[in-house]
């Protein structure tokens, strides 16, 4: 790998990061363009193992609303958002439901939980 422009998305800042391999760096690679710590961190995990926040919805019976709303309560790998997104397409649950319930507990075994993004009688 060469050069990877991307830009950081931790914070408004929005730095432009150069992330280049080098071997003499700690792990692997080096970050430049980042104003804070955090763009660092971001770069590397974005080349290594990009993860992603998951919102979606859910079927919901006996409620007023046909679908409820629903987000992983941490990012999960960006490959199993599809397959993640599989499994919700089958779900229904049964109202009244609490914003922050958990819907589905360490989704496809990723450590996140599926958790409710509203409440619903």
């Amino acid at each position: 790998m060469n050069k990877k422009e991307m830009i950081c998305i931790v914070c408004p800042m929005g730095c432009r990061l150069t992330l280049q391999e080098d071997v003499n760096e700690e792990k692997g690679y080096k970050v430049s363009g980042n104003q804070c710590h955090r763009g660092i961190e971001y770069g590397i995990m974005e080349q290594v193992n990009p993860t992603r926040a998951l919102t979606s919805t859910v079927k919901i019976k006996d409620s007023s609303l046909n679908r409820l709303p629903v987000r992983t309560d941490h990012p999960i790998p960006k490959a199993m958002l599809f397959e993640c997104m599989k499994l919700l397409n089958h779900i229904e649950i049964q109202a009244p439901i609490k914003m922050g319930d958990i819907v589905v507990e360490n989704v496809l075994n990723t450590g996140a939980n599926i958790i409710a993004s509203r409440s619903m009688a």
